[in-house]
C-alpha cells in the first residue's frame, strides 16, 4: 500500500490531522493498535479552546459540538472559603471555551472520516515506523498474523505518549523535559447535574479539588490524592465526604450526590520532547508533550499541534514549499512551552506539596487574593485558559 501521509494513531491528534489533510487533497492511512469501541471508551478531557472548536468547524463535524456543548465565558476560584468568578470572555474581549467530551470529538472525527470512505486500520499490531530519516518512509504493521507496509511521504506520530512513534527515534537525536507531580487527581463521573454551571477550581488545605461537568446532567469532580492511593480505598461515600470537606459552604449546600459511573486516579506530569520532528517523521499531541490537567491544555495542544502540522503539509504539497515542515517543530514547541508554562502556574498555586509550609501556603494565597483582584492578572489568566492564537 501507499499513501502520502502515514498516520500513526486515531486519537483526536490522529483523526483532526487526517480530515483536514483530506480537506486540503491529501492521502492518508491511519493505523490504530486498539479497535474502535476501546479507543472510544478512553475518558479524557473535555475543555475546548475556540481554536479546537475552530478546527472542529474546519473539517465540519461542529454540529453536535454546538448543538451539545457547553459555551463557559468564565470559570471560579474557590479558596479561604468564598469563591471568586474570572469573567474570561470580557477580560478577552469576547473569547470563551466549551465543554464537549473528548470522546465526542473522537466519535464524531471517526463517523467523518468513515463517511469520506477513507482508510483507518484497527487492532494493528506490532505498529513501526521505518526510514524516517530518508527520502523514503514507511510503515509497517501485522493485522489477522499477516505483516504489511505502507510506504509513504510522511509519517505522523500521534500514538501517545506511550506510543511508538517517539520511541523509535534514537536518544542522541531527541531531547526530553520532565517533571513529576508528587500527588494525583482522583476522578469520578456520576450521573448528576453540576453543582455549579462553570468549572470551580478549589484551593484547600486538604488538598485542591476541581468541579466540573460532562453536560447539564453528567459532572466530573476530582480530589487531589497521594499517588500511591488506589480507587479501592474510596467509596463513593467517602469521595463526597471529601469534597464537601474542600467546598464552600455555598457549594456544599448545592451538591447533588449519586454513584459513580467511572472511577479513576491519574497521576500529572509536565514533559516535552524536542524536536518534534525527526527527518520526514513528525510527532503531534501527547506523542511530544504532556501537561497537568488543571490547565485544560492537553487535547488542545495536539490540535494546535495538528494544525501547524497540517498547514506545513498542505504548502508541502500545494505549493511545493519545505518551509512549512521546517519550522514545524520550532512554532508548535513555542506554544507548548507557553502551555506547559501555564498548566505548571495553575498546578503550583492550587495544589497542596509535600514541602508546602506556612510561608509557601501564604504565598499561594497572596497570589490568588492578586489574580482576583487585579484585571491585568485575570485577563493573563483568561488569554491563557481560553487558549493562546495560533
Amino acid at each position: 500500500m501507499r499513501t502520502q501521509v502515514a498516520i500513526i494513531g486515531a486519537g483526536p491528534a490522529g483523526l483532526l490531522l487526517g480530515q483536514l489533510l483530506h480537506l486540503y487533497g491529501v492521502e492518508t492511512v491511519i493505523l490504530e493498535r486498539k479497535d474502535p469501541d476501546y479507543v472510544l471508551a478512553r475518558i479524557r478531557a473535555g475543555l475546548l479552546e475556540q481554536g479546537t472548536v475552530n478546527l472542529m468547524e474546519e473539517v465540519g463535524v461542529a454540529a453536535r459540538l454546538h448543538h451539545e456543548g457547553l459555551v463557559h465565558d468564565g470559570i471560579e476560584l474557590a479558596f479561604d472559603g468564598a469563591r471568586h468568578r474570572i469573567d474570561m470572555k470580557q477580560a478577552t474581549g469576547g473569547r470563551t471555551v466549551t465543554i464537549y467530551g473528548q470522546t465526542e470529538v473522537t466519535r464524531d472525527l471517526m463517523e467523518a472520516r468513515a463517511d469520506a470512505g477513507l482508510t483507518t486500520v484497527y487492532d494493528a499490531d506490532d505498529v513501526t515506523p521505518h526510514d524516517f530519516d530518508t527520502d523514503h518512509p514507511r510503515v509497517t504493521y501485522r493485522k489477522d498474523g499477516v505483516t504489511h507496509e505502507i510506504a509513504c511521504d510522511f509519517i505522523a506520530g500521534c500514538d501517545g505518549f506511550h506510543g511508538i512513534s517517539r520511541q523509535s527515534v534514537p536518544t542522541s537525536a531527541i531531547q526530553t523535559y520532565d517533571r513529576v507531580y508528587p500527588f494525583g487527581w482522583l476522578g469520578i463521573l456520576s450521573e448528576t447535574p453540576p453543582v455549579s454551571p462553570e468549572l470551580i477550581y478549589c484551593r484547600h488545605e486538604r488538598g485542591f479539588a476541581l468541579c466540573t461537568m460532562r453536560s447539564t446532567h453528567r459532572s466530573r469532580y476530582y480530589l487531589q490524592c497521594n499517588l500511591d492511593d488506589h480507587v479501592d480505598n474510596w467509596s463513593d461515600d467517602r469521595f463526597w465526604d471529601e469534597l464537601k470537606r474542600r467546598l464552600d459552604q455555598e457549594a456544599v449546600d448545592h451538591l447533588i450526590t449519586g454513584p459513580s459511573i467511572e472511577k479513576s486516579i491519574a497521576p500529572l506530569r509536565s514533559f516535552v520532547a524536542e524536536p518534534m520532528r525527526f527527518g520526514r517523521m513528525f510527532l503531534a499531541g501527547d506523542a511530544a508533550h504532556i501537561v497537568p490537567p488543571t490547565g485544560a491544555k492537553g487535547l488542545n495542544l495536539a490540535a494546535s499541534d495538528v494544525h501547524f502540522l497540517s498547514q506545513a503539509l498542505r504548502e508541502f504539497y500545494g505549493e511545493k514549499s519545505s518551509a512549512g515542515i521546517d519550522a514545524y517543530s520550532a512554532t508548535a514547541l513555542a506554544r507548548v512551552w507557553k502551555a506547559e508554562r501555564f498548566s505548571w502556574w495553575m498546578t503550583s498555586m492550587l495544589h497542596l506539596f509535600p514541602d508546602t509550609d506556612a510561608f509557601t501556603a501564604r504565598i499561594q494565597l497572596a497570589e490568588l487574593n492578586y489574580l482576583v483582584n487585579s484585571q491585568a492578572a485575570m485577563a493573563s489568566l483568561s488569554e491563557n485558559y481560553t487558549g493562546l492564537p495560533y
